[in-house]
């Protein structure tokens, strides 16, 4: 009987150790620009990709700033990795450009003026 419990409180305190040691990563705010969101279509279509993303807590974009606030988990990700997310979606973000795939299955409202899209003209009458 007694080496059940001295085993089962060996396993316990192993436990607790284990439990102590992990450290739980720091929430940080990084601020990126993403110059080719155009509408708020832009805006919720970047914001519902990062509802799924590991180690974002939350992704706010401003249309009118074209700048996205990003809380996110530093032992699980870190800033480049956002930026690669935002450029998977189809957007620019800082240095790193959009992904060509990405960019052509977007909405024409969405793609850069460059390229046909943007807001569309407002008619007259």
């Amino acid at each position: 009987m007694r080496t059940i419990q001295l085993m089962l409180l060996l396993l316990l305190a192993g436990a607790g150790v284990t439990m102590g040691q992990a450290k739980k990563g720091t929430l940080a705010t990084a601020k990126i620009k993403v110059p080719t969101v155009q509408c708020n279509m832009c805006k919720d279509r970047i914001q519902r990709y990062f509802l799924r993303e590991e180690g974002v807590k939350s992704m706010v974009v401003d249309v009118k700033k074209k700048e996205a606030t990003v809380k996110y988990y530093t032992d699980r990700t870190n800033v480049e990795n956002i930026k690669t997310a935002i450029a998977n979606v189809g957007y620019d973000a800082d240095d790193v450009t959009a992904n060509e795939d990405s960019y052509k299955e977007l909405p024409k409202c969405c793609q850069k003026p460059e390229d046909g899209g943007g807001p569309q003209p407002k008619k007259k009458g």
